[in-house]
């Protein structure tokens, strides 16, 4: 595929009563990758659920892109479900 706008999404349910601090956790890591992308954007939902999109210029579907970890298995419920999307116009 050539280059376009490739969207990770990440999302994470906290484990009972850590929905704050999961929130946090990501709001941290997500201004730390190891490159910025051209936009961002940290959600929560019900359930303690945690969602970060990022979005990134001129890259290929495949492409290695900056990711957030997995968190610590004592603040979430089960593993981060991940999402890799190419926009289209």
């Amino acid at each position: 595929m050539s280059a376009a706008t490739v969207v990770l999404m990440w999302e994470a349910r906290a484990a009972e009563g850590r929905g704050g601090e999961l929130l946090e956790w990501a709001r941290a890591r997500s201004a730390g990758l190891a490159r910025t992308p051209y936009r961002s954007e940290l959600l929560r939902a019900p359930q303690d659920r945690v969602l970060v999109m990022t979005w990134w210029r001129d890259a290929a579907y495949g492409d290695d892109l900056p990711e957030l970890p997995e968190p610590d298995a004592a603040l979430i419920t089960r593993p981060v479900h991940r999402w890799r999307f190419e926009a289209v116009d």
